[in-house]
């Protein structure tokens, strides 16, 4: 499959943008324009939201069950073109083609997990106090809702904003990223192909400032949802908030990874090292604080650093490539700095970047040791392939670590013992704690974080609740 020029998706119509406006689109692991982006312009945003509001008229009186259906034939066609589409996100996102596929056939999966729960968003009645009286609890459609996804996983992230609004009875306009435009454009074709009516889905890019900005304050929009750093969410939220606008934030994290002595050290480093270095570390889930019990800390650092050394950097498309290149040109300055800030702090170099020689955005496996807190890298989320090590002493010192910052995303923990098991469960301040094994982003689980990480969930029976609104209807016979 080539990389092919991407239109806008709105009102049934693959089209250019009215101005014919476009934007390239880079390679990352070469540097190379490999195709052209329609960019939006506020015409083309009115036709969409036209398009949504009626789309929206048809598609919530549309049954359960045939909304269902219908989504489950998207699941199949997607499951069908997850080869070709893979291919497209790694030339555009530059990750490993097994990460790209494992992504794609993932995204069936959350769409047959959000369809099951759509047809099954139940009401229920209320026992009434007095003869006669009869109080129903009825699950209605929030409205059309505007979705905004970032580029580190250009299909994860649409799926599970699209599936949740389509299971109950929304429609959506998602805008996508720009520097990864293919594979979102093919996940909506694979919805479009299955039989959703036209006006349901809208499908654009162009000035993410800009579109938000007219996006989220118009009153056809009723429900607004965000992937992203904090910064931006910060500022979307209070947009959103000005009009009354329902809102789902999934932001930036500085994950902490909790090593503790009686902790299998060898399955705790490869775990964590496969999870750190996944996307090329462009997660916002991503281990990268690792806190490690004093005692084990060194052989701990010895096998962590063993692991990352094996991995092979390289273009996404070449056999055996564990690491891609970064998304853009942006972030490797950004990790230098960080680097360079920890090294004049104390810091340890235990495994410097090395780099395929060439063109491309590649950053290879970096791991920095004895770390302390003052050090910027430990306060920012660096999302790249940049690991951090630091030692501690007591229970309570990890936990007060763990939770120093103001994310509240992910965490992960290593330990046999149930106690401190339990201490972690009761004590780590996130959304997810996942402990001795890697059990996060599944469709059937919680998706979410607390605090500066957002709030809402997208995974789980929880993803389709910011999707619905709950009406009382009461009366005497």
């Amino acid at each position: 499959m080539n990389y092919p020029d991407i239109l806008l998706h709105i009102d049934g119509q693959w089209r250019p943008a009215l101005a014919g406006s476009t934007l390239p689109v880079v390679n990352p692991a070469n540097g190379e324009v490999i195709g052209q982006l329609a960019k939006a312009d506020q015409a083309d945003l009115d036709a969409a939201l036209a398009a949504a509001e009626r789309g929206f008229q048809t598609w919530r009186r549309t049954p359960a069950f045939e909304r269902y259906k219908t989504l489950r034939k998207a699941a199949v066609l997607l499951r069908e073109r997850a080869e070709g589409i893979a291919r497209l996100m790694t030339l555009e996102q530059g990750k490993p083609l097994a990460e790209a596929r494992a992504e794609t056939l993932g995204a069936a999966d959350t769409i047959d997990w959000l369809a099951e729960e759509g047809r099954r968003s139940y009401g229920r009645i209320i026992p009434a106090r007095a003869a006669g009286v009869e109080q129903k609890v009825i699950r209605e459609p929030v409205g059309p809702v505007a979705a905004f996804t970032p580029w580190n996983f250009p299909i994860n992230q649409v799926v599970r904003k699209l599936t949740a609004a389509l299971a109950t009875g929304c429609s959506i306009i998602v805008k996508a990223p720009e520097e990864t435009p293919a594979s979102p454009a093919e996940l909506v074709r694979a919805f479009v192909d299955a039989g959703v009516p036209n006006g349901v889905i809208g499908l654009v890019y162009g000035d993410p400032g800009q579109i938000s900005s007219y996006l989220i304050p118009h009153p056809v929009i009723r429900k607004v949802t965000f992937t992203g750093s904090t910064g931006v969410g910060k500022q979307l939220a209070a947009l959103a908030g000005q009009h009354m606008k329902r809102v789902t934030m999934e932001l930036g994290g500085h994950a902490p990874a909790l090593v503790f002595a009686d902790a299998d050290l060898d399955e705790a480093a490869k775990l964590l090292v496969a999870s750190k270095f996944r996307n090329a570390g462009q997660v916002c889930i991503s281990p990268t604080r690792m806190l490690v019990e004093r005692s084990v800390y060194e052989a701990f650092a010895e096998r962590f650093v063993a692991h990352a050394k094996t991995l092979k950097v390289g273009d996404g498309l070449a056999e055996g490539t564990q690491m891609g290149p970064l998304a853009n040109d942006r972030r490797a300055p950004a990790l230098r700095k960080l680097i360079e800030d920890a090294k004049s702090k104390g810091a340890t170099e235990l495994l410097a970047s090395d780099v395929p020689k060439g063109p491309g955005y590649f950053f290879g496996p970096t791991v920095l040791g004895n770390m302390t807190p003052d050090m910027a890298a430990m306060n920012e989320e660096p999302f790249g392939p940049l690991a951090l090590l630091m030692p501690f002493d007591t229970l309570e010192q990890a936990l007060a670590e763990a939770n120093r910052l103001p994310y509240g995303l992910a965490s992960y923990a290593f330990t046999t013992s149930t106690r401190t098991a339990q201490a972690l469960s009761d004590g780590i301040e996130a959304g997810m704690l996942t402990i001795n094994h890697m059990g996060l982003g599944l469709p059937e689980v919680p998706f979410g974080g607390v605090q500066d990480s957002g709030y809402g969930s997208e995974g789980g029976t929880e993803a389709i609740e910011a999707y619905l609104n709950t009406k009382l209807v009461t009366q005497r016979g």
